[in-house]
């Protein structure tokens, strides 16, 4: 929190292209209702302005693969080893946003080192055997890298880690660049692993550049870098974009494919 937030806020502020916060949160979730707020209806509208990209980054967790159970099951061991309560499955999916060297230090103090360790022992063990995309992204990358778009990741989850699951499901070839935790000086939702992302591609980020993902983080780090935020998927709430809202929202790869192929 503390100075970091304050950075972040001001960032996202700053960098909203088409309309305030406030004007795309009405857009996006409608009237307020109820106490646990109100679920995005996920419906692509057109803002002025806005050009074909260039590149497309994407988060990785929950954007293009399904991991919340492998994350889960690898956090209560580190949980349990801690003497620490247990997490519910929605809790973690609640939670779970930063990289272990931005979250740890918060959940385990002195100890975030050693229960680091414990945690990616136990995500190494099961992780690649339960690796699985989320339906309709393989059919989504491959018809965006036969667009010629450049493709990178951007993501929280260990680069080595990160890196050997790009393998494992066979998308390293999609990707230019696949940039996990550790990889830049600092993680999202700084600016530095999306200027490292684009590298190799020669392109600045900008409005040509999207970051698709489907947290508030991924939203946060594309406000901080001057790209276009998109989100990619359902059953996320108003609460969760508080401080950085996306600019275009699709329910699934298809429709996100589609509307690149109209700009």
């Amino acid at each position: 929190m503390g100075v970091g937030r304050t950075k972040i806020d001001v960032a996202c502020r700053l960098r909203r292209r088409a309309v305030c916060a406030a004007s795309v949160a009405r857009l996006l979730f409608g009237p307020r209702g109820g106490s646990g707020g109100t679920v995005i209806s996920l419906v692509a509208a057109t803002p002025l302005g806005l050009v074909r990209p260039r590149a497309i980054l994407f988060d990785w967790d929950n954007t293009l693969v399904d991991s919340w159970a492998t994350i889960h099951e690898a956090l209560n061991v580190v949980m349990a080893a801690m003497e620490k309560p247990s997490w519910s499955l929605q809790e973690t999916k609640e939670r779970v946003r930063l990289s272990l060297r931005e979250s740890f230090p918060i959940h385990f103090g002195a100890r975030w080192e050693e229960a680091r360790e414990i945690y990616l022992d136990a995500f190494r063990a099961i992780h690649l055997e339960r690796l699985n995309s989320l339906p309709g992204r393989s059919e989504l990358l491959r018809a965006l890298f036969g667009e010629g778009f450049f493709l990178g990741v951007v993501s929280n989850k260990t680069g080595l880690l990160l890196r050997r699951e790009a393998d494992r499901i066979g998308w390293s070839a999609f990707f230019g660049s696949v940039i996990g935790a550790g990889d830049a000086a600092v993680d999202k939702p700084d600016a530095a692993p999306v200027v490292l992302a684009l590298e190799p591609s020669g392109i600045r980020a900008g409005d040509a550049v999207w970051f698709v993902g489907d947290t508030g983080v991924d939203m946060e780090c594309a406000h901080n870098s001057g790209c276009v935020p998109v989100l990619l998927g359902s059953g996320v709430t108003e609460q969760e974009f508080s401080h950085c809202a996306p600019r275009l929202s699709f329910s699934d790869g298809a429709a996100l494919f589609h509307f690149v192929q109209g700009l």
